[in-house]
């Protein structure tokens, strides 16, 4: 007979994914064990095993769930008839998620490597997904880009650059808002085209 699921296995489940990516930001993969996490939890490391079959499994959430969330905004959005307000309006956009899930998003770049390939291979075609919208909103904001692909895809990674390492450097009570700073990265990747 099976065994039925708890009314708060989604929350359970959270919960240990939310401690994992402080815990895998902190110490990185490697470092963090399921020992670690079960005391971070509070709970005990079969606890951590009833919910999840290993530490990659737990790892490959953290990163799912965040990039699985970064798509989410890109598939809500309609393709802009203004391309810089559109860079504008997402940039504001990722910047607020960024420095909400400031763990996730170190755990998602520092620790891809550590997924099995076959995971490594979901998160990537999802990553390929995002910026190819953004290079789609650089390209349409300067069309002769579209003809430099080189170039386009250049732009399109600067402007990743400028918002996938905040999270090592942004304080948001610092004397700069989050609005104000992705309105400074948009005006710097469309002042480059």
């Amino acid at each position: 007979m099976a065994r039925t699921q708890a009314a708060d296995y989604d929350e359970k489940r959270e919960a240990i994914t939310g401690a994992a990516a402080q815990l895998f930001a902190e110490k990185g993969f490697a470092g963090a064990s399921v020992s670690d996490l079960a005391e971070r939890c509070a709970v005990s490391k079969s606890l951590i095993y009833h919910y999840y079959s290993s530490k990659e499994a737990i790892l490959f959430d953290v990163m799912n769930e965040h990039i699985d969330d970064l798509l989410g905004i890109i598939e809500s959005r309609r393709q802009a008839i203004d391309p810089a307000k559109e860079i504008h309006d997402l940039t504001k956009e990722l910047l607020q998620h960024y420095v909400g899930a400031a763990d996730r998003q170190k755990v998602l770049l520092y620790e891809l490597s550590s997924l099995p390939a076959e995971n490594q291979t979901d998160i990537k075609t999802k990553q390929r997904k995002i910026i190819a919208y953004v290079e789609s909103l650089i390209g349409a904001a300067k069309p002769e880009l579209f003809k430099n692909k080189a170039r386009l895809s250049a732009q399109t990674m600067l402007f990743f650059g400028m918002l996938n390492w905040t999270h090592t450097w942004f304080k948001p009570k610092g004397g700069v808002t989050r609005d104000e700073l992705a309105e400074m990265a948009a005006d710097t990747i469309l002042g480059s085209l």
